[in-house]
């Protein structure tokens, strides 16, 4: 049986895919501009061959910035119904793509059943279910990790974080950290090659992940191992040195016709954005950059949706392709589908705000709308053009019902004509019609 080619090399041979149509018209592009995007390796278009339910995305960064929820249970929480109503509430939102990171029981139905449910593209850590299937991670073969990439590959993963980059040489630079490794991917890894002095095995055997990844069209995200926890060890000599081999392994995988994107770092102060976007696009020859945030400062547990999100949008205002959203819950726990829905909509906010800011086509469109929308007095049509419809009805709601029934309004006027903040007498934009209408 012929082996189905990637995205990769049907752009590099000047196919243009049914995956890369569907993405030209999302994205207002042309077929032909997706077609080079891919060719270059400068966007990414995840569809695992057995996803059949997928709705194909593409991530670039000339593309619009695309956001990533992740769900998954834990040894201690959730099952597969709470799980899908996560991914249910994630792509209602407008998730471009989920991650299921479950590190309790029943992973594989857990995967299977989201796969199953998702149009969105689907990714993983296989290194998590690897590490589930021994005592003691100390004693994970190469060859399981192999099968457990293979399964996942097979049952329609479309792309996965794999730890590639961090190498026993890097060990001592983490060891100088204040938090050290905060990736469990990498601190597993890290101790793993500390017990058994030996290199990292997805760098050993990182060939053969690639026949893998080529057959099933998985697109390989590098995971970051090394990124930094905390202000404190941001852009630091770890960091980048694992940099430098992700640039590496972009070309390798490349070579391979595999699609290739790139995770970045975790906590970053603000003025140090910039410099990490840029650093990454020449390092690694302009793959897509996936953010984990960055989260801007380290003291605001419980808010650090808020606080990643500010970095977030400038990171995507300055290259990054994918935001990877940050719940309430970092830090503290195990989100819910209540988290997953705040942390969705504050990195729709800033995705939207860079593609704004990029002057992607059509970006503005929806805020010019709302703007219109607004200055009718139409709430229906600012609600349907809300990122959060639900939520805007339901302030609404809640203003308007706790207006007092002492109120001093005209009861000529309505409630639609102004909103409780302001009332009729000081609703601007109500005074400005006024005048012009003078």
């Amino acid at each position: 049986m012929k082996r189905l080619e990637t995205q990769f090399e049907l752009a590099r041979k000047g196919v243009i895919s049914s995956q890369m149509e569907r993405v030209a018209e999302r994205e207002g592009r042309s077929a032909d501009y997706i077609r080079e995007k891919v060719a270059s390796g400068h966007a990414v278009i995840p569809a695992n061959h057995a996803h059949t339910s997928l709705d194909p995305i593409g991530i670039g960064g000339d593309l619009l910035t695309k956001i990533n929820a992740n769900i998954g249970n834990s040894a201690t929480s959730s099952g597969l119904c709470a799980e899908l109503q996560k991914l249910a509430a994630a792509v209602e939102l407008g998730a471009d793509t989920v991650m299921d990171l479950s590190t309790g029981a029943n992973i594989d139905g857990i995967r299977v059943g989201i796969l199953s449910h998702s149009t969105v593209p689907i990714g993983t850590v296989p290194i998590y279910e690897a590490a589930t299937e021994v005592e003691d991670t100390d004693d994970l073969q190469a060859q399981t990790l192999l099968d457990v990439v293979e399964r996942q590959a097979r049952q329609g993963v479309d792309y996965m974080t794999l730890h590639v980059g961090l190498l026993r040489r890097h060990l001592p630079l983490a060891e100088e950290r204040l938090l050290g490794i905060v990736s469990r991917g990498g601190a597993i890894l890290a101790k793993w090659m500390k017990t058994n002095k030996a290199e990292n095995p997805f760098f050993e055997r990182f060939d053969d992940i690639l026949a893998i990844c080529r057959a099933h069209d998985v697109t390989i995200s590098l995971g970051d191992g090394l990124r930094p926890g905390c202000l404190a060890d941001a852009s630091d000599e770890a960091q980048f040195a694992e940099l430098d081999v992700l640039g590496d392994l972009v070309h390798r995988c490349r070579s391979a016709g595999v699609q290739v994107m790139v995770e970045g770092p975790g906590h970053v102060p603000l003025d140090q954005i910039q410099m990490n976007m840029e650093r990454e696009c020449e390092v690694c020859d302009g793959a897509p950059f996936y953010i984990l945030g960055p989260v801007v400062v380290d003291c605001a547990p419980g808010y650090d949706h808020i606080s990643s999100a500010i970095g977030a949008a400038v990171g995507a205002m300055h290259g990054a392709a994918m935001l990877c959203y940050v719940t309430p819950k970092e830090h503290l726990g195990l989100p819910n589908a209540q988290d997953v829905r705040e942390g969705v909509v504050a990195y729709k906010i800033a995705a939207h705000a860079a593609d704004v800011a990029r002057r992607r086509p059509g970006a503005r469109d929806r805020d010019d709308a709302i703007s219109r929308a607004r200055a009718r007095f139409d709430w229906e049509g600012q609600f349907d053009l809300a990122l959060d419809p639900g939520r805007a009805r339901e302030l609404r709601a809640e203003a308007i019902a706790e207006q007092s029934t002492q109120s001093t309004t005209d009861p000529e006027q309505t409630n639609e004509e102004f909103c409780t903040m302001c009332g009729p007498k000081f609703c601007s934009m109500r005074i400005f019609q006024e005048a012009k209408d003078q």
